[in-house]
């Protein structure tokens, strides 16, 4: 599509790399913003190329937004939103620095509508003690819900990246989490800022241990599934080994926010799953947030025919089926819903059911059963 920057970008930036795109039809325009950017280095820059088709060939028509050590912000990461209502467009990245911000976008060229140097409204970001690290930006709008949702990646990269969710009424925010608390909010001292939908984990059964899950995109289908999108690379992956895209069937809690499956996603579909079916063993994952965020194992769980079970050989609780696709889990003060669908079991090559849903502090919880 694109072998090497334009020159305005290079004479900008000093560098031929280009990362994140994303592309998105304008009437019968196709419009493909790019980072260009060295790693490590502020001096960065997100340019627009345009195309009738595609696959391109694409022609570059500016820089959007550029960004140096003068500013508190990194140009990387751009990923594009439409007002559901006006249709004006907007473009939001993430820069590491200085948190995710979202500019306004001209309607008839796709650049900057207050050039290429306003680095516009931060929409979230991170305390220093956490090396402010937050990019990947990606923000969706369910028509069901009536809110915009942002996802961003938290933290590094090379270790312990995870995805975080914030959700508003307005595509400009503010973006609040699961707590009511703004995505911008500094105070964070425990690392819980951001309702956090996925991790690195390790399920018991499987070979391989998957880390830094994030810098995700959101697919709805025209059959109104809703897919996650991102990187991942497994725990002993080496330095420049490229990374694995996982895609995963994303579902939506009764509250209204996102769950994924522990599993990629393989052709299943939400189905009905009877009681007897539900019976057995199952391996269990709850996504609590940490410091650092390291890879979450899994802890084995039993359902038994009676609505009884047993979690870690040591917690009795009480299951039972709500509905087709959902049950609920009590024990001490905590009640669990926890969606229920057939999945693929890619690790030990058979199809299995999974568990994806939240507690009542809206910490999820995955499973899938042995």
């Amino acid at each position: 599509m694109l072998e090497c920057p334009p020159s305005d970008a290079k004479e900008w930036t000093n560098s031929d790399a280009i990362w994140a795109p994303d592309i998105v039809k304008v009437g019968e325009e196709y419009r493909l913003y790019c980072s260009n950017s060295s790693w490590g280095v502020r001096q960065s820059c997100i340019f627009l190329a345009v195309s009738d088709k595609p696959e391109g060939p694409f022609t570059p028509r500016g820089l959007v937004f550029r960004s140096s050590d003068q500013i508190p912000v990194n140009a990387i990461d751009a990923g594009l939103v439409t007002n559901h209502i006006t249709g004006q467009m907007y473009m939001v990245y993430g820069s590491f620095w200085g948190g995710c911000h979202i500019i306004e976008l001209d309607p008839v060229t796709g650049l900057a509508l207050n050039g290429p140097d306003d680095y516009g409204k931060c929409l979230a970001r991170r305390p220093l003690w956490a090396d402010g690290a937050i990019e990947g930006p990606y923000i969706v709008y369910n028509k069901e819900t009536e809110y915009y949702y942002l996802f961003v990646s938290y933290a590094s990269l090379k270790s312990d990246y995870n995805i975080r969710v914030g959700r508003s009424k307005s595509v400009m925010g503010p973006y609040l989490d699961h707590n009511g608390r703004d995505m911008t909010d500094l105070s964070d001292v425990d690392n819980t800022l951001g309702y956090m939908i996925c991790c690195g984990y390790k399920f018991d059964d499987d070979a391989i241990c998957w880390m830094g899950p994030g810098h995700n995109s959101v697919l709805e289908d025209f059959d109104g599934q809703w897919y996650l999108a991102s990187h991942i690379r497994p725990k002993n992956y080496k330095e420049g080994q490229p990374s694995t895209m996982h895609i995963r069937q994303m579902l939506w809690t009764d509250d209204g926010w996102p769950v994924v499956s522990p599993e990629e996603y393989a052709g299943e579909y939400v189905q009905a799953v009877t009681a007897k079916q539900l019976v057995g063993d199952y391996e269990r994952i709850r996504l609590q947030p940490m410091v650092p965020q390291g890879m979450l194992t899994s802890v084995k769980m039993t359902l038994r025919a009676n609505g009884t079970g047993m979690l870690a050989d040591s917690v009795r609780f009480k299951w039972q089926q709500l509905d087709d696709i959902t049950i609920q889990i009590t024990y001490a003060a905590t009640t669990e819903k926890l969606k229920v669908m057939p999945a693929w079991d890619h690790e030990a090559w058979k199809p299995t059911l999974i568990l994806t849903g939240t507690d009542d502090k809206h910490i999820c919880i995955w499973g899938k059963k042995y």
